[in-house]
């Protein structure tokens, strides 16, 4: 246990970045999807997105297991077994020959990795931070949305060096080395910790006596403040990850029915700057999601948690439902990312938010439980907008295959209904964080 005299409690935040910019790689599956669709062209498009989806379930799953342990043990162990597992996992991959190998390895192994070394700074930062709870709640997630950016150019030198295959070993083995050093900073403070000169604010008058106890997870989960925070919190991450799992799509299906106006085939160039711009969009709304998760927890701390996720909720709800009518690129970018931006403040926001709630004490395993509902929110929103989405148009479009130059059918979809779906979640969502109160602890 550290002495929280001598012990600089922003070592701590050095190890959080190093372990959540090697975690967030997750994000970069669709860099694998070209490289994986040669090697194996038996797998359909289900196949392939299969990983993708079950990557998420797992690292929920891992969060929930591996934040209870971490509570008692100590997260320095637990962040060195998720970081090995990660690495094993991708390592494992590499080798893979069938889509059951490959999605035991990268989604089952690598995944339940993921969630394990997760929990651990967010739980840690959350102790030595109680006086820049969002902040530091926002700046230890900040990381693993910009994960995205760190490796996406790494993983594409890689593959344009060594094929897709070893691409999987050496971001393993990077993912285990960085994970298990930034472990070695996971250091708790001693009990009853509080920064030089901090006084722990007075309730606000007519605030339960018990704001801020520590709950067990057991006591947690017999309130009815968790069922609210988790469903606001499942209706946010529906809303942001079906975005960001369909975002290239998403505008390709728009952009191709308006350019279909004036080409009725096209050409391999025009198809070419619509797939560039839904790449780009990728890598923007990236930062945006980034950037999000510090920007509203700081402002969380100066106007509130509950203030500040109506904000997020109100915005993201009236971005969804008007999202169908941002057909130009610079508008499509901006909806997609004010809703990356939310998505980011989300998951910046709920790790305090269940701190306020429910205490520090065991903050990795009720965070864990409230976790789960990104897990519940990554299955549903990328599921979500490909089921309720009707076909439009079979637009051709030009394509080289083999060195031929071909006719191909772009199948453009409607997600509106969707998108309408999840706007008015995120809007519910208001009035369920408006009935919450802190619980009340026997």
């Amino acid at each position: 246990m550290a002495d929280g005299k001598t012990f600089n409690r922003w070592l701590v935040v050095v190890g959080a970045l190093l372990i959540q910019v090697s975690l967030g790689a997750v994000y970069i599956y669709s860099v694998f999807k070209p490289g994986l669709s040669a090697t194996f062209p038996s797998w359909s498009a289900t196949d392939l997105a299969l990983p993708s989806q079950l990557i998420l379930a797992f690292f929920a799953l891992g969060v929930i297991v591996a934040g209870r342990i971490q509570d008692k043990i100590g997260p320095k162990i637990v962040a060195m077994v998720g970081g090995v597992m990660l690495g094993v996992g991708l390592i494992i991959a590499s080798f893979a020959k069938d889509l059951t190998m490959f999605t035991l390895a990268f989604s089952v192994i690598g995944g339940i990795g993921i969630g394990t070394a997760y929990v651990c700074p967010i739980a840690t930062c959350v102790k030595w931070f109680p006086d820049k709870r969002g902040m530091i709640t926002g700046l230890a997630v900040a990381g693993f949305g910009a994960g995205a950016l760190v490796f996406t150019p790494i993983a594409k030198a890689f593959i344009a060096a060594s094929g897709i295959m070893p691409t999987f070993m050496y971001l393993g083995i990077i993912f285990l080395v960085a994970v298990v050093l930034g472990a070695q900073l996971m250091v708790v403070p001693p009990a009853g910790y509080k920064p030089a000169g901090w006084t722990p604010p007075a309730p606000a008058p007519g605030a339960a006596s018990s704001a801020g106890a520590d709950f067990t997870t057991g006591e947690m989960l017999k309130t009815p403040q968790f069922y609210f925070l988790w469903l606001s919190y499942f209706c946010g991450c529906t809303a942001g990850l079906m975005i960001i799992m369909n975002i290239t799509n998403m505008w390709q299906a728009p952009s191709m029915i308006e350019m279909a106006k004036a080409m009725p085939t096209i050409s391999k160039d025009a198809f070419k700057t619509i797939a560039d711009q839904g790449a780009l969009a990728v890598m923007i709304v990236a930062i945006l999601n980034a950037a999000g998760r510090l920007v509203w927890g700081l402002v969380s701390d100066k106007i509130g948690r509950k203030n500040t996720l109506y904000i997020l909720f109100a915005f993201a709800g009236a971005i969804m439902l008007v999202l169908k009518m941002f057909t130009s690129f610079p508008l499509f970018l901006f909806g997609v990312c004010c809703i990356g931006f939310c998505f980011g403040g989300f998951l910046g926001l709920y790790p305090a938010v269940t701190a306020d709630y429910f205490g520090t004490k065991n903050v990795g395993g009720n965070y864990g439980f409230m976790f789960a509902a990104f897990g519940a929110g990554g299955l549903f929103g990328p599921w979500l907008a490909p089921k309720l989405m009707t076909i439009v148009g079979k637009i051709p479009y030009e394509a080289m295959d083999k060195g031929t130059m071909v006719v191909k059918q772009f199948s453009a979809g409607d997600y509106s209904t969707s998108f309408i779906i999840s706007g008015v979640m995120c809007l519910a969502s208001i009035g369920v964080i408006w009935m919450l109160k802190p619980p009340q602890k026997a």
